[in-house]
């Protein structure tokens, strides 16, 4: 059904967008807040990262595109802990902002091309040769590293106190906990993410475009909740791994969608299908057993009768 190519090629972006459901693990599921400025944030890492390939720092780009996800993710809680701005309106508005940012990182032009441009792949392609697969294990070795961070990070007191603030932040309010930092510190983390994804994206393709991070969000929502949908929600490294292992599943759905010739500008629309179904899973699997509950109790009843 698949050809090896086509194998690796699911693996490698289903490594890389699993950032932006890692992204999305922390900041919508922990923080549970629905950050809308992921589009933007994906978009500034692939401008940042691609201009400083050009430029002839490719591994510095990766480091650039980090700290302005960052900065995005601080100016986005600063309007919603500062300003008072609602989280999605926050969210969308830093988006907005962003689309000129990012069009400014790219020399005020819609692409940067990079097809003779050293990248971290041609890199570590020089070193290992054509016939390993080189993509594929600098992505899993990024996606891996910093999933792993992750982990570690939220088992410090910081990270369990950005998890006590998604889950109870009047409670961590009374314990005399900033529930401003820890949101402004959750945000940073999780569009650092995001902006990376977008970094090793454009350095992969050896391209980054003004478009690139349109439906982004929903992209990584797709990857999170299959994630989710077939692992469960168990403890911390089973959520973690349960994200990337979704992005991998998700990139294979695309890449089904695809060898059935379905139009690539379907894709969205697929995206948002399987985000609707895996939301809907639990309520369909619920009246699911309810019916075949009633339609137990119903057969008992008349065969007493």
């Amino acid at each position: 059904m698949f050809t090896a190519a086509t194998v690796f090629s699911a693996l490698e972006l289903g490594f890389i967008y699993a950032l932006v459901a890692m992204a999305l693990f922390l900041s919508f599921r922990i923080l549970n807040i629905a950050d809308m400025s992921t589009d933007g944030t994906f978009t500034l890492g692939c401008a940042v990262s691609a201009t400083a390939a050009v430029a002839g720092h490719p591994v510095l780009g990766l480091f650039l595109a980090i700290a302005a996800g960052a900065a995005a993710g601080f100016v986005t809680a600063f309007l919603q802990t500062r300003l008072g701005v609602p989280s999605i309106l926050a969210g969308i508005i830093t988006n907005t902002g962003l689309y000129t940012v990012n069009l400014a990182v790219m020399g005020f032009s819609s692409n940067v091309p990079m097809l003779k441009t050293q990248t971290i792949f041609t890199a570590v392609q020089t070193f290992f040769g054509d016939a390993f697969p080189y993509k594929l294990l600098v992505a899993a070795v990024i996606t891996i590293v910093v999933c792993l961070l992750l982990i570690l990070f939220l088992g410090t007191r910081m990270g369990l106190s950005i998890r006590a603030t998604g889950d109870n932040p009047d409670m961590v309010r009374a314990s005399s906990i900033n529930t401003a930092f820890t949101i402004t510190i959750g945000l940073c983390i999780s569009n650092a993410m995001t902006s990376l994804s977008g970094a090793v994206l454009a350095q992969y393709q050896k391209s980054a475009d003004i478009n690139l991070g349109t439906g982004m969000v929903v992209i990584g929502l797709a990857s999170l909740i299959i994630g989710e949908t077939l692992f469960g929600r168990g403890g911390m490294w089973t959520k973690a791994v349960a994200a990337v292992a979704g992005s991998v599943i998700y990139r294979f759905i695309i890449a089904l969608a695809l060898r059935a010739n379905v139009p690539s500008e379907c894709l969205k629309l697929i995206s948002a299908v399987i985000v609707a179904l895996a939301i809907a899973a639990p309520a369909i699997q619920s009246r699911a057993a309810f019916r075949r509950r009633r339609s137990h109790a119903e057969k008992e009843g008349a065969r007493r009768a």
